[in-house]
Order: C-alpha cells, then structure tokens, then sequence
C-alpha cells in the first residue's frame, strides 16, 4: 500500500510541477501602443514570431500615442511601443521609462480624393495643408493625442496656420475610423502609410502628398520603469524589447508585406 502512496505522490507531485512550468512558459504582458502598429496588421504577424522565440504572450491595447504613454505611466501596461519621439524622451526623462530603443520607420501621407478638389497632390505636406486651408476643403483630424496627431499638428504649425479652415473636424478617434469618415465624405486626412496599405474601404480616396522628409515617422520601444510601478513584469519586457531591436526581430519587421509592398522599415540602433 506504501509502495502505491509513493507512487502516487510521485505522480501528483510531478503533475504540480508541469502545470506550474506550463504557467511559467505561457507569461503574459501587457503592451501598450498606438493604433497604427494594430491597424497596418503588423502585431497580427509580428507577436506570433516573437511568443515562437520566448513563450510570452502580449496583450495589445491600442491607444494613440499620448493615451498609450498615459497608460504606462498608470502603471497598467509593461511595454511601450509608440511613435511621438519628443513624447517619448519625455516619458524616459520623467523616470517612467528605463531606455528608449528606435525600432523602424515609415512615413505619413496626406490621403484625398482621388479628383484632389484643391489641388494638393505633390511631394509639399505643409503646400498642401495651406490649399486645403484657404479653400475651407474637408480634412479629418485624429484629434486624439496620437503619434499621427502631434504629427499633423507640427505640419499644420509649420504652415503657419492657427486657423485650418471651415472644413477641419477632429474625430477623436483612431487611424481606421479616421480613414472610413474621410472615405464616407470626401475629405483630406492623414495617415501613416502601414495603416492605409491595410485599409479596405477607400471609397475614391488616394495617396496625394507623399516623399516629402517632414513625413518621416520613426517608431519607439520603452520598458516601463519597475522603480515607479513594481508590479511591471521587467524580465518579460526585457525580451521583447530585446528580441524586436536584434536580428530576428528586424527580419520579421522587414518581412511584413502586403500586396508585395513593406510596411515598416527597422532602424533599431539610430
């Protein structure tokens, strides 16, 4: 009977053993990051690649830039992956993250109808933004605090323009969205090339301003700092960082393609 116990205790005791390393293996973060990395569909090919290589899973929220670094300074995400660099040296300088790491690139472009009533098309983002201004044209606004936001704030600052027109609307909403009202009502509106590459439902809306070097858009990664939230899973965070700024994580980044065309372009060590 003895012998039978032993066995059985053996078994238990090894059955603990696999259950707690299966917990272990499948450690779960949290990241948050901006609606472009979402709606370009770039973590949908991306996060499998890395969870193959370390076992973690991430969960994603999908924020605009601002909202997303707000998050973290909650203390309710363990990574950070966003697109405002003035933001995000900010976030390091104010102790809430350890160190800010460039990851890829691409840029934005100014989406309109395909007719271009104000006659923008080019390679002149603050030419253009000008036209749309005097003309009182329809231009969707993110107005959400996101990376694509301050983005088209600069450029509407660098065109000297406090006042953008009848037509100007903020959504307060993200990338996609932003993308449907301008395809639904004929407007002019901004975008990152990834997300307007994965975008369906363009209506008769097309690229017009593009190639210009304001609209270059480089994208960042930050562990949350342990020192101002213990709870952050560092070790966990780490490796993402870590795997996303080496070799493999910048072959993935550069492998993702859709229709044959590269989304983002990795840059890690700028």
């Amino acid at each position: 009977m003895n012998h039978f116990k032993s066995a059985f205790l053996k078994v238990a005791v090894g059955a603990t053993l696999a259950v707690a390393a299966l917990a272990a293996s499948a450690q779960t973060i949290v990241m948050s990051s901006t609606t472009s990395t979402e709606q370009s569909g770039l973590f949908t090919y991306l996060l499998p690649e890395f969870k193959k290589a370390s076992g973690i899973d991430i969960k994603v929220v999908a924020l605009g830039t601002g909202q997303a670094l707000d998050m973290a300074r909650r203390g309710d995400a363990d990574v950070v992956f966003v697109h405002d660099q003035v933001a995000e040296e900010k976030f390091v300088a104010d102790g809430f993250g350890l160190k800010r790491q460039a990851v890829m690139y691409n840029d934005f472009v100014l989406i309109g109808p395909k007719a271009d009533p104000v006659a923008t098309r080019g390679s002149d983002i603050v030419a253009a933004l000008k036209k749309i201004a005097a003309a009182n044209g329809a231009f969707i606004s993110r107005g959400d605090k996101s990376g694509t936001h301050a983005a088209e704030l600069r450029f509407w600052k660098m065109a000297g323009l406090e006042a953008k027109g009848s037509g100007y609307k903020e959504c307060g909403c993200g990338m996609g969205p932003a993308l449907n009202i301008a395809a639904s009502s004929g407007a002019y509106v901004l975008a990152d090339r990834g997300t307007w590459l994965n975008f369906k439902n363009r209506a008769d809306l097309a690229v017009l301003v593009e190639g210009d070097k304001r609209l270059f858009n480089q994208y960042g990664v930050m562990v949350v700092n342990p020192a101002k939230h213990p709870q952050v899973k560092l070790a966990a965070a780490q490796k993402f960082v870590d795997w996303v700024v080496s070799p493999a994580g910048q072959n993935a980044i550069a492998g993702y393609k859709i229709g044959g065309e590269q989304l983002f372009f990795p840059n890690a060590g700028q």
